[in-house]
């Protein structure tokens, strides 16, 4: 599933290209997650105006509303000028004046959504809930502190849940409680002040570092122009079971919580 720095990777992949293009037309495939929200031919003649993220999702600005795009588990993007015809798992072009943005998802967990602002309704039930960008400057040390303090949720859980801070996917939450030397079963209400100091800055510095790699390409993500990405080439626990920690030698360990694989080394992270 396409995380944060898969996103965001994304994201600048295209947002140069496609701002100030016009939109000339719209082509849907089958049905995806949620409906478009607009009859398609609305948007022709309309004008890109930029590119955003938050959290997971897209926000392709135009001068009349706003699209939000999620890639959902199995989507990815691409924009091209010379865009071959669509295939069975195409179900979203844009086609504008500068080339096409073509949204690929076999799966069809993915969405493509108007919205007449970011403050509408239909926009606020998507994005309402999120919690601080972890690479942006709201993302305040004492306001993560707050929030952990608060829960009784495994942290690991809590980073998955999204509600403190957006973008902590699976591999990257594995990665950063690894570097954190906090067991992701703790109860995030007991960690201390020095720990929480400690994980705060390993989620900047580890979704900054897979943002520079390019993300992670497990199965088959790429950008926007086809790239894929490298971080899982350096992770220090994830998908790593029975291998030796690089810090002390001790095998990974695997557990499941809430049907997600967490990856930890027993000797390196606490509880």
């Amino acid at each position: 599933m396409p995380e944060l720095p898969e996103v965001e990777v994304t994201r600048r992949s295209f947002a140069t290209a496609i701002a100030g293009a016009r939109i000339e037309a719209v082509m849907m495939g089958k049905p995806l997650r949620w409906p478009l929200g607009c009859d398609p031919q609305l948007l022709g003649g309309q004008q890109v105006v930029g590119l955003r993220r938050r959290g997971k999702y897209l926000l392709l600005d135009m001068n009349q509303g706003v699209l939000l795009l999620h890639l959902g588990m199995s989507g990815s993007l691409r924009f091209a000028s010379d865009m071959p015809e669509a295939g069975a798992h195409d179900h979203f072009d844009l086609v504008t004046d500068r080339g096409t943005l073509r949204l690929h998802d076999p799966r069809r967990f993915g969405a493509v959504v108007y919205a007449p602002s970011e403050n509408s309704p239909v926009a606020a039930k998507l994005l309402g809930g999120l919690g601080m960008e972890p690479l942006s400057e709201e993302f305040l040390l004492p306001t993560f502190q707050a929030g952990l303090k608060k829960s009784r949720m495994p942290i690991k859980q809590l980073l998955l849940a999204g509600r403190v801070v957006v973008g902590v996917g699976n591999i990257y939450a594995s990665e950063v409680l690894f570097l954190s030397g906090i067991r992701p079963t703790t109860v995030a209400s007991r960690i201390g002040p020095a720990r929480v100091h400690k994980l705060h800055q390993a989620i900047r510095s580890v979704l900054a570092r897979a943002v520079e790699m390019g993300g992670s390409t497990l199965r088959d993500f790429s950008n926007a122009e086809g790239m894929a990405g490298h971080f899982q080439t350096a992770a220090n626990v994830y998908g790593r079971d029975g291998q030796p920690c690089h810090v002390c030698g001790t095998a990974i360990e695997l557990i499941r919580q809430g049907q997600r694989s967490t990856y930890f080394c027993r000797q390196c992270q606490h509880p």
